[in-house]
C-alpha cells in the first residue's frame, strides 16, 4: 500500500504571517489539529493546536490585555515546528512509518515535485490500516490458527477455508507466544466460523475464535 492510498488530500495551509488567533479560528472551522505553513508554495513548517495553546502571557500586564495582544500579534512563524518530515505519495506505508518512527513524529507532509499534495497522520495509519486489519468496526469473525502446531503452509490453510465457502477479508501472521512458528490471524466474512473451524481441525490445525 502506498501513502497516496491513505493520505488526506486537499490540505488547508496558512502563510507564516498568519496570526495564531486566525490559525485557531481556521482549525476550529474545519475541525483540524494541524496546519502546514506555506510561503509562495514552499513548506516552511507545521503549526499544531497544541503549540498554539502553549502560547501564554509572560509579563505583569493585565491578563486579558496580554492574551488579546498575543493572539493578534503573534504569528504562526513564531511557534511553528520547522523540522518537518516529508514523504512522497509513491512511498510505501512501511517506508513512511519507519521514517515517522525514526523522527518520532505523528505527522508526515506528502510532497510531490515540491508541492504539498497531502498530509498523513497517526489517525490515517490507524483508521485506514490498523483498524481494518484488527477488525475494529468491521463485520465478520477473527480466528487464530496457532503456530505451535502448524504443519501446513498458509496456502493450505487458505485453501481449507475456501473449501468451506467463506471469504477471507484479511490474513496476517504474528510472532507466536511460544516456539519459533508464527500464529496466523484470519478475518472471515461470516458471523459463524464453525464450518471454517471444522475444516481447519480436519487439516490438523488448532484454531480458535478471537473475542471482539
Amino acid at each position: 500500500m502506498l501513502i497516496k492510498d491513505i493520505m488526506t488530500r486537499n490540505v488547508i495551509t496558512v502563510p507564516s504571517k498568519t496570526s495564531i488567533g486566525d490559525a485557531q479560528k481556521l482549525m476550529k472551522e474545519h475541525n483540524l489539529r494541524r496546519l502546514p505553513v506555506v510561503d509562495d508554495g514552499q513548506l516552511m513548517g507545521l503549526i499544531t493546536l497544541d503549540r498554539l495553546e502553549r502560547v501564554k502571557p509572560k509579563s505583569d500586564a493585565p491578563l486579558l490585555w496580554q492574551i488579546t495582544y498575543l493572539i493578534s500579534h503573534t504569528n504562526v512563524a513564531d511557534v511553528m515546528r520547522k523540522d518537518m518530515v516529508t514523504v512522497k505519495p509513491t512511498d510505501t506505508v512501511e517506508q513512511a512509518l519507519e521514517k515517522a518512527q525514526s523522527a518520532r513524529v505523528g505527522t508526515l507532509i506528502v510532497v510531490n515535485r515540491g508541492k504539498i499534495v497531502g498530509i498523513c497522520t497517526t489517525n490515517d495509519f490507524f483508521y485506514k490500516i490498523v483498524n481494518p486489519t484488527l477488525g475494529l468496526g468491521v463485520t465478520g469473525t477473527r480466528i487464530l490458527v496457532s503456530g505451535d502446531n502448524i504443519g501446513q503452509t498458509a496456502q493450505e490453510i487458505i485453501s481449507c477455508i475456501n473449501r468451506a465457502g467463506i471469504e477471507i477479508k484479511v490474513l496476517w501472521a504474528i510472532p507466536a507466544a511460544k516456539g519459533k512458528q508464527k500464529d496466523i490471524i484470519i478475518h472471515l466474512d461470516t458471523k459463524d466460523a464453525k464450518k471454517a473451524l471444522k475444516e481447519l481441525e480436519q487439516l490438523g490445525c488448532c484454531a480458535t475464535v478471537l473475542a471482539r
